[in-house]
């Protein structure tokens, strides 16, 4: 244990690690072919109120804590996305390229993506995942970003979402559309509330959904 009670944060860091390392080979292990599937992650582990978050890819988990007039939403973890100074740094050094699609007369389309340097493919958005092994060949991992918080007495809901949430929603508009529901006690309600904002938004913006999940926690904080 550490001074404060709590377990050492390496101890932590090495536990997350190594399920995370695991929880990919199962992924390989488990699904026939891996080239250009693949999922991200992100989780929590809880001891007293210390949080462990761990991520890889984009996948986002946020807190939200009470404030004067409302709620605030503080975020827990970092999207590995290709545009990332530091993280298309490791793409690079892996042979891999970093791009957007491309139209006809070469004008830039959408998001930053992985890409093998003398092909088009496989054009994933994000940096870390779980399989994916095409762009595993340039840099994409499955090694987590671990990050720890210490919870407070005004800290209320933990939100953790997939990337189908955080598209077209930034994390106060997240943080208020649950926000209401804390008063209710109705956790199952938040997490409807939110998957319909998302899927609008979706409606909105695009002619295709993305995968959208949430998880919503409420909290007790003593």
């Amino acid at each position: 244990m550490g001074e404060t009670g709590y377990p050492k944060t390496e101890n932590m860091s090495t536990m997350l690690l190594k399920a995370f390392e695991q929880s990919n080979k199962e992924v390989y292990s488990m699904v026939s072919d891996v080239r250009f599937s693949g999922s991200t992650c992100v989780s929590l582990l809880t001891y007293g109120r210390r949080l462990y978050c761990a991520n890889v890819g984009d996948s986002r988990a946020i807190v939200i804590r009470q404030a004067v007039n409302g709620c605030t939403a503080i975020a827990l973890s970092r999207d590995h996305k290709p545009d990332d100074k530091d993280e298309a740094a490791v793409i690079v050094a892996n042979n891999g390229r970093i791009d957007s699609y491309r139209d006809q007369l070469g004008n830039q389309i959408g998001p930053m993506r992985v890409w093998l340097k003398h092909e088009d493919i496989p054009g994933l958005a994000m940096t870390r995942s779980f399989g994916d092994s095409m762009a595993a060949r340039v840099g994409v991992n499955a090694v987590p970003e671990i990050k720890v918080f210490d919870l407070t007495l005004e800290d209320r809901i933990i939100v953790l979402a997939s990337d189908g949430v955080w598209e077209f929603l930034e994390n106060q508009q997240v943080a208020n559309i649950v926000w209401p529901f804390f008063a209710q006690k109705n956790a199952e309600g938040a997490a409807e509330a939110l998957v319909r904002a998302s899927f609008k938004r979706w409606k909105r913006e695009e002619n295709v959904i993305d995968d959208i999940t949430c998880i919503i926690v409420f909290l007790d904080v003593k």
